[in-house]
């Protein structure tokens, strides 16, 4: 890397942390370079040292992330490539011919497109709540969608378009009180909003490991509660486990059901070193997000011609747009002549975008991150106090 690189990077101002947090912290860098030189093993596959250690070290991460998401048995976190992987298996291999599902107006794609793949093919019936002006569910809208066949809910817990955040107890509870199996999509919780899956009756709970855990791209997890029923859940892939060799059909229990190929070892290190972060670091962490987004909000309402989304909750997710500007010339002109790196469209939820009357254009972005300082807040609403006059001009 050159010296200008390294000075252009020192200028940047990355306000996009709910698509991937960045930077990374350096624990998290070190440990996935430390496995790579010293343990990068195949784990499971054989009885030398380096495999076990490779072992040893995806075990732990287990037992760490079993512990943080409330649940008894590790062997019940289990692995893939990220989150939409495992919401993918968590939904496909839950679906059965004439289930009926209900999810919400707040979904990512990553639960949206395969539940409309399985309505589409005939599978399943699906019903979408609306929610109220933030898109925020109520037990007597899903109550009012409930028939016979309903016994599935899958739910996306904090939009990544404004934050919003459903209130996953009540509803996972009365779920569990219905014979409802609940599906939490966490992939932009994990790590800022407390997740206990007994004390919030969640069945399954999946997430990714490179947006609220500083973990790397490459790593996600489905965490199954210690009460449900395995048998529900089908394998969407069958093949080397490391276990049961000697056998032709895939293992019928955890993690080996649901995880076939080589783990991908040193960003599942990266994943537990993230969680180690998180843990060190919750509560500066939660505050500064609140913090950075309650003072956005504050200065960007004053500009007139900026139209702010947001959520019941603050955690540090706003969008927004410009009276008159497209949202992919306010990215250009925030990336291109103030270093500020954002997200515009759709966010892959259009959905959510309906409901909030931005769709096809959608808006821009801002997702605050442990790094973010308030400097960098004041020089984004100068850059948009710019584009606003300019482009009114």
């Amino acid at each position: 890397m050159t010296t200008q690189s390294l000075e252009s990077q020192s200028e940047i101002i990355y306000f996009d942390n709910s698509a991937t947090s960045f930077p990374k912290p350096n624990e998290v860098v070190e440990v996935i370079s430390k496995s790579l030189r010293e343990f990068s093993a195949n784990p499971g596959r054989a009885g030398h040292k380096l495999s076990m250690r490779a072992g040893s070290e995806i075990f732990k991460t287990r037992l760490n992330l079993a512990s943080f998401f409330g649940v008894s048995n590790p062997m019940a976190v289990v692995f893939d490539l990220n989150a939409t992987a495992l919401l993918n298996l968590a939904i496909k291999g839950f679906a059965y011919k004439g289930l009926h599902v209900i999810t919400t107006s707040l979904e990512h794609n990553s639960t949206i497109r395969p539940l409309m793949r399985l309505k589409n093919d005939g599978i399943i019936n699906l019903s979408i709540t609306s929610g109220d002006e933030d898109g925020i569910v109520g037990l007597k809208e899903i109550e009012s969608l409930k028939n016979s066949n309903t016994k599935l809910l899958v739910i996306n817990h904090t939009s990544n378009v404004t934050g919003s955040t459903q209130p996953i107890r009540e509803i996972c509870k009365w779920c569990r009180e219905n014979g409802i199996v609940t599906i939490v999509d966490a992939s932009q919780s994990a790590g800022f909003e407390k997740i206990d899956l007994k004390e919030d009756f969640i069945d399954i709970l999946c997430f990714t490991g490179h947006k609220g855990l500083y973990s790397p791209m490459g790593v996600g997890g489905m965490v199954l509660a210690d009460e449900f029923d395995l048998t529900l859940l089908k394998p969407l892939k069958e093949g080397g486990t490391g276990s049961l060799s000697e056998e032709i059909v895939q293992p019928d229990f955890l993690p080996d059901i649901f995880e076939s190929g080589t783990p991908p070892l040193p960003m599942i290190a990266g994943l537990n070193e993230g969680l180690e972060f998180v843990k060190r670091n919750y509560e500066s962490i939660t505050k500064k997000k609140i913090e950075l987004e309650s003072y956005f909000i504050k200065r960007a309402k004053k500009i007139e011609g900026v139209e702010l989304f947001y959520g019941n909750v603050r955690n540090g997710v706003i969008s927004f747009r410009v009276k008159g500007v497209s949202v992919s010339k306010i990215t250009e002109i925030l990336s291109e002549d103030y270093g500020i790196m954002s997200r515009q469209g759709l966010h892959c939820a259009p959905l959510a975008h309906k409901k909030l009357g931005t769709f096809p254009e959608g808006l821009v972005r801002f997702s605050f991150g442990y790094s973010n300082e308030i400097w960098q807040i004041d020089k984004a609403i100068e850059a948009i106090e710019d584009i606003e006059r300019i482009e009114s001009e």
